[in-house]
């Protein structure tokens, strides 16, 4: 079956939180995509809808079934069903584990410029955000691990979040930086959170799951998967917590049970299973349409907008575009395209101060849509530099 990815649809007015802006004004920049989910989940939640007894649910083994043979097959990782945990999303777990896995004003490490939520998690919960800046060179970014070990073996450092591929930058590790980084991490007991749910929208389908690479990797370490991402589910609120090690797993459950943050609605199960079990080809078709936006809009950029420069990326639908050549702080350019050209994208010091150069544009819609969003810019950058 051939899925239709070209579909305009018309997303204002739905209580959407992308397209909560004026009729005249593109939105992208959320990390939601403009397309319907495969029709095969669709279809699942329908057959709940009609069900109609719509209660408290349970997660069956089922769930966590799925989630093992999905791993083992696309990724060559072999997990435990009893290794996980149910939870309504990847943030409310992220914020949970921060309040059971440390303390008030320890420091939790996060690697900037990153998803700008991370820091949400740390503030909010009364600890100290520590960040060691990934290294910008070429167009390029690798890891200082001189700095990382050095903010590692502070003993206020008991916990590090990983961002595996990494959100906004689109970089999937190696499997080399993930076992040093894991290493450095075992040798200073600071536990690993992984956040990998852009795992599945990855161009070479090279992504390793960070437990993967070694025991010390597996047994430090509290794994982040959903669906949402891949088969555009964020409205389901939920998520998969792995936890191999059984002590911290203990601790995590009790974290997100207590922050009641465990208990799925009556649609999670359904929809998730049929992605596991029916979506796979709506998905390498979904992959494909991406690689072939990204290429359509690198090739733009190049012709139409030589000004700024892209980070070329193996993972994820975001767009992490350097603009140092028209500002140094994309803070007044993001409101300027806004309120005067009527694009809405992501300013990049959201993902930390190393990122005030650049902006993150969401190209997970149709190929017309976002060119009219690469045209928006175009005339955005041509009428920002005679301010």
């Amino acid at each position: 079956m051939i899925y239709d990815f070209d579909k305009l649809i018309n997303r204002h007015h739905t209580n959407s939180m992308k397209w909560d802006v004026d009729d005249m004004t593109l939105s992208m920049d959320i990390a939601d995509m403009d397309f319907k989910t495969a029709p095969v989940i669709i279809e699942a939640i329908k057959n709940k809808a009609e069900f109609g007894v719509l209660g408290y649910h349970d997660i069956p083994k089922a769930y966590y079934e799925g989630y093992c043979n999905w791993w083992r097959k696309h990724h060559n990782f072999i997990m435990n069903g009893d290794w996980m945990i149910f939870s309504t999303g990847v943030v409310p777990a992220i914020s949970s584990i921060v309040r059971k896995i440390t303390t008030v004003g320890e420091n939790v490490l996060v690697q900037a410029p990153v998803y700008n939520i991370f820091y949400n998690s740390i503030i909010n919960n009364g600890r100290k955000v520590l960040t060691s800046d990934l290294v910008y060179k070429d167009y390029k970014y690798t890891v200082d691990f001189d700095d990382l070990e050095s903010k590692l073996s502070d003993s206020q450092t008991t916990l590090m979040i990983l961002c595996n591929p990494h959100n906004p930058i689109g970089k999937v590790w190696e499997k080399e930086t993930l076992e040093k980084i894991g290493d450095l991490c075992h040798k200073y007991n600071v536990v690993v959170l992984s956040d990998e749910i852009h795992c599945d929208i990855t161009q070479n389908n090279n992504y390793t799951p960070f437990a993967s690479i070694n025991d010390y990797c597996r047994d430090n370490s509290i794994t982040c998967l959903s669906v949402s991402k891949a088969f555009n589910l964020a409205g389901l609120q939920s998520a998969c917590i792995v936890v191999p090690n059984e002590n911290l797993r203990n601790k995590v459950n009790r974290g997100l049970n207590t922050d009641e943050v465990a208990e799925p609605n009556a649609f999670v199960v359904d929809a998730t299973l049929a992605a596991f079990r029916g979506g796979e080809e709506w998905l390498k078709q979904l992959k494909s349409y991406i690689e072939k936006n990204k290429a359509v809009a690198e090739e733009y950029i190049l012709n139409n907008i030589s000004n700024l420069k892209l980070v070329k990326s193996d993972a994820t639908y975001l767009l992490w575009i350097d603009c140092e050549q028209i500002t140094n702080s994309t803070a007044l350019f993001c409101d300027f395209l806004v309120s005067k050209i009527g694009l809405k994208i992501s300013e990049g010091s959201m993902f930390g101060d190393c990122g005030k150069q650049f902006i993150r544009m969401n190209i997970a819609c149709p190929t017309k849509r976002m060119l009219e969003g690469l045209e928006k810019l175009k005339r955005g950058v041509e009428e920002f530099q005679k301010i």
